[in-house]
């Protein structure tokens, strides 16, 4: 029996192990299309082998103590676990009070099932979009370094792979550098949503330019600008060192370097959107620079403060459309704004998923490059 996915071939015989996926509380929407892409791809190879979602259980006791219940066997199995540790809609109970789970306790009940398959699974994987700890993710003067520590704990609990998307900063991966890590940036998932929100949205030079909110978001902002072919521009934060307010010195002002965007239209990519106010200011100083529409992207796009800046910003003209993944927690006010366009990455993450039970290169299957040219040359065609 040969599998087929997207232009590559495989025999199921080149499976590492059965195949089983246990999504954390939280992540069900998104393990649900997964499995049904797998199972698509299991059919049109003709074969079907049912669901690949394992049912777990992380009950609370009243005093706010866990534990972690694998309610199917997984002896053998080539075992994913898929966590979303920024899910905040989760609750529990403790001293019959109600408590939204924080990413601390996602990150335990993850060790939880790790400890509940003990030891019988053939391979454990993780796939953590939003890697727990990940912006603090270095250490300066006397702090803690929780991504760095979380990573080397999983990789001594038997974690072989862990799967990331658009980590902070990929460097913390040093911290376990026998564990396999893979750090993934959905950009021709993320391009093709663009396309089809916006019909009229042009990617060439003379319409278009990418603009990096700062220097840490330069390098998925080059690709964009190098795979489009555009110009690329970029802010950076201008900060008053002397005072910390919320764990961070408060940007004084944002400067721009790069080309004008008098007339033109402007993509912003980020890996977050947390409070969102660095995000409007930019868009804000870009349209005192007569930038024409501008388009935020964000991989986590959270809104820890609220949409009302942004339904100001959109009224205004001043931001035209913002996009966030699936790949966490959105709000259902979130999805129904007119401004928001949802990425979907579940797609992405089955052939990720198909592409490390088969043994194969990953790079084979998932690499955008020409993806995004095809999609490229199909939109300039039109």
């Amino acid at each position: 029996m040969v599998d087929k996915i997207g232009d590559i071939e495989f025999s199921i015989q080149d499976r590492v192990a059965p195949l089983s996926i246990i999504p954390l509380r939280g992540t069900e929407e998104l393990a649900g299309k997964i499995d049904a892409h797998l199972r698509a791809w299991g059919q049109s190879s003709g074969r079907d082998e049912g669901s690949f979602l394992v049912p777990v259980d992380c009950p609370r006791f009243s005093s706010g103590d866990g534990k972690g219940i694998i309610k199917d066997s997984i002896r053998g199995d080539d075992l994913f676990i898929l966590i979303d540790v920024g899910n905040y809609s989760c609750t529990y109970k403790m001293f019959g009070r109600e408590n939204a789970m924080s990413p601390d306790d996602h990150y335990q009940d993850l060790k939880r099932i790790i400890q509940a398959a003990g030891g019988k699974a053939h391979r454990i994987n993780v796939i953590m979009p939003i890697l727990y700890g990940g912006r603090q993710h270095r250490r300066s003067y006397r702090e803690s370094l929780d991504c760095a520590v979380a990573l080397q704990e999983l990789a001594r609990m038997g974690v072989a792979n862990l799967i990331t998307f658009d980590a902070h900063d990929s460097r913390v991966q040093n911290a376990v550098p026998l564990m396999g890590f893979d750090n993934v940036i959905p950009a021709y998932q993320t391009m093709k949503a663009l396309f089809h929100a916006y019909p009229d949205f042009m990617p060439d030079r003379n319409h278009l330019m990418i603009v990096s909110p700062d220097e840490g978001a330069m390098h998925r902002n080059m690709f964009y600008a190098s795979i489009l072919g555009v110009d690329l521009g970029m802010f950076y934060k201008r900060r008053d060192y002397a005072r910390v307010v919320n764990g961070r010195n408060p940007i004084v002002a944002h400067e721009y370097l790069g080309n004008s965007v008098e007339g033109k239209d402007v993509f912003i990519a980020d890996d977050i959107i947390s409070s969102g106010e660095s995000m409007l200011d930019i868009a804000y100083e870009l349209k005192k620079r007569r930038a024409n529409r501008i388009y935020a992207y964000a991989t986590y796009a959270i809104f820890t403060n609220g949409l009302e800046s942004f339904d100001k910003a959109y009224e205004e003209g001043v931001i035209s459309g913002v996009l966030g993944t699936n790949l966490t927690y959105r709000t259902p006010e979130l999805k129904q704004r007119p401004w928001f366009c949802e990425v979907d990455v579940s797609k992405y993450i089955a052939y990720f998923i198909a592409a490390l039970n088969h043994d194969v290169s990953v790079s084979k299957i998932i690499d955008p490059h020409e993806r995004i040219k095809r999609l490229l040359a199909a939109r300039c065609g039109q």
